[in-house]
């Protein structure tokens, strides 16, 4: 048995096992639960492999989805799940984009497997994030550079459930110690940084703004 959130891990994605690797992530997820912050480990296709409380506390309000819950796949639960802009602002250009670029990149790098395929085809199932994926980020990318990609040192805006937080900016630090790497995964920290006011969608009376899809709603425009 390997380690991810919520319990044990599909037998249909491979990873390392082992007494060793299943120490290791034991100990590694013990660490990851005395962070504050919100912390998770993931594998090359943004499985979620472990995720401490203070991630799964961030997005305790997500409703259910057969494949885009953020402790299982957080690169499905940017793209996909409508209650995704609830807690990431600026959902569409400033997480969807990013990690839309990165997609491209990994799919170009490893154009069989099955599972980046598989968000592929996902992609290509709603016509308007199509035309993002095909159009709107390649122009994004040639405004802003390939550098705004990247996840590590970025500063990304959050909802946070709790109101000692609510609307707050977050540091992304990633990382992979040599026993992550040689398992195909990194550590990816969201660095909660002071409160702060920030314009946002209207609330949902009794709740918080939920999207009516999952998908992009417009074809971004390029963000400096």
């Amino acid at each position: 048995m390997t380690y991810r959130a919520g319990g044990q891990r599909s037998e249909s994605r491979p990873f390392p096992e082992g007494p060793e690797a299943h120490a290791y992530l034991q100990d590694y997820a013990a660490l990851l639960d005395a962070v504050s912050f919100p912390s998770v480990v993931l594998d090359r296709r943004w499985d979620a492999v472990i995720a401490n409380t203070a991630f799964r506390t961030l997005f305790a309000g997500i409703g259910p989805h057969p494949t885009a819950m953020p402790d299982d796949n957080f690169l499905r639960f940017v793209l996909f799940h409508p209650d995704a802009s609830t807690v990431l602002g600026d959902h569409e250009s400033r997480w969807c984009l990013p990690l839309l670029a990165q997609f491209a990149a990994a799919l170009e790098q490893d154009p069989d497997d099955r599972e980046l395929q598989a968000i592929r085809r996902e992609i290509a199932q709603d016509p308007i994030m199509e035309a993002a994926y095909r159009h709107g980020l390649p122009r994004w990318i040639h405004a802003v550079g390939p550098e705004a990609s990247a996840l590590d040192g970025a500063v990304r805006p959050l909802l946070h459930p709790d109101p000692r937080w609510g609307a707050v900016d977050c540091r992304i630090v990633t990382e992979a110690p040599r026993a992550l790497q040689d398992m195909g995964c990194s550590r990816l920290t969201l660095v909660l940084r002071e409160p702060r006011r920030v314009r946002h969608a209207p609330r949902r009376a009794g709740g918080r703004t939920r999207r009516a899809t999952g998908h992009l709603t417009v074809v971004p425009t390029p963000e400096g």
